[in-house]
């Protein structure tokens, strides 16, 4: 029995509850599903797969295909709207359009957070408001509609939901990508690339704590603390930024 399949079948879901939650969700991202289970499967977190004791899938293989589709389609746009831009230019850009904050910031705003199928523990914990959930179901949802359409239509969506809030996005101090910033300078004084090392995970599954030390050329510059890798990271960069006078040359 194909993953889909058991999806339907082993569903805790309602029928008629779960036709409104997918309903719901459809009108939000203002596109209608062929296959209504791949929606289902894209608002399906880890812990409510590990919660039901059963095999069901979880949303992270279209979350690894989300992030590719999200990629290239605010790439391709971004190389359309700016012939004169440079490519270190527009690499800054889009990775503030696509980081994990801002994808968690929209999925909020449009109230998909609220249609994620957590475990109870998740729940009670927050699991809504935490951004590495709420952008990692952003990205299947967007893996979801490439496979269910194809690739100008999941663009099309990022466009509408992402791209089109690219200058309120680029305006959030809260937004700068302090690892790009990081690495542009790091190599610019021909010290290579910083290195970011996970130094603890701490806490459940449901509600880690990542510490993350990051270096360069041998030197610790800074480290951070976040609930996802990325924004302990990206925690870490900001201190080694505010530390770099201080590295020797």
């Amino acid at each position: 029995m194909s993953f889909l399949k058991k999806l339907k079948s082993l569903t805790t879901w309602t029928r008629s509850a779960g036709q409104d939650h997918l309903e719901k969700c459809q009108q939000l991202i203002g596109y209608r599903f062929r296959d209504p289970d791949l929606l289902e499967l894209a608002l399906t977190h880890r812990s409510y797969v590990r919660a039901g004791n059963h095999h069901l899938p979880s949303n992270e293989r279209l979350e690894f295909l989300g992030d590719s589709v999200l990629g290239l389609a605010v790439a391709a746009k971004l190389y359309e709207d700016h012939p004169h831009k440079r490519e270190g230019d527009l690499t800054k850009t889009k990775a503030m359009l696509v980081n994990e904050l801002t994808l968690a910031r929209i999925g909020q705003e449009i109230g998909l957070n609220q249609l994620i199928r957590l475990s109870p523990e998740e729940e009670r914990t927050g699991g809504r408001e935490r951004s590495s959930i709420v952008s990692d179901a952003v990205e299947s949802v967007i893996g979801a509609v490439y496979i269910d359409s194809n690739f100008h239509t999941a663009a099309d969506m990022v466009v509408r939901l992402i791209y089109s809030r690219k200058d309120s996005i680029i305006a959030d101090e809260a937004q700068r990508n302090y690892k790009g910033d990081l690495l542009e300078l790091a190599q610019g004084r021909g010290e290579g690339m910083p290195h970011y090392d996970i130094v603890s995970e701490t806490g459940p599954d449901h509600d880690k704590t990542f510490h993350v030390i990051v270096s360069v050329n041998g030197h610790k510059l800074g480290e951070g603390w976040g609930q996802s890798k990325k924004e302990a990271e990206q925690r870490a960069a900001a201190q080694g930024l505010e530390n770099y006078s201080h590295l020797p040359t």
